[in-house]
């Protein structure tokens, strides 16, 4: 199977190619980095208003560059988006007859 990478979309006012190896990306705020091309996974195609692009986690860590932790998703090592699977359970509450004030006429 390979192995999973944890990607942030991170919003930038640009993103330059500087050498077949790195990229210079420019963030809204003025921060800036130098990003291996290798660690950007493309654009994120969801966000309309501004530019957004897939980075991994570990790099950005390592950089000035300023972004969220909110919107994440995993690649594979081939690059390719993983789906993402969220499990939920839901308890319902127990309701006894105690709880409920019925209408005389509604009880048998």
């Amino acid at each position: 199977m390979g192995y999973k990478i944890l990607c942030y979309s991170v919003r930038l006012k640009t993103l330059t190619e500087i050498s077949p190896k790195a990229s210079k990306a420019i963030g809204y705020d003025g921060s800036s980095a130098i990003i291996p091309n290798s660690q950007i996974f493309g654009r994120n195609n969801n966000v309309n208003k501004s530019q957004a692009y897939w980075i991994s986690a570990w790099i950005l860590d390592k950089k000035e560059l300023t972004y969220s932790h909110k919107v994440k998703a995993y690649f594979n090592s081939n690059g390719k988006r993983l789906p993402n699977i969220t499990i939920t359970e839901y308890s319902p509450k127990k309701v006894t007859i105690d709880n409920i004030d019925l209408p005389e006429d509604l009880l048998r």
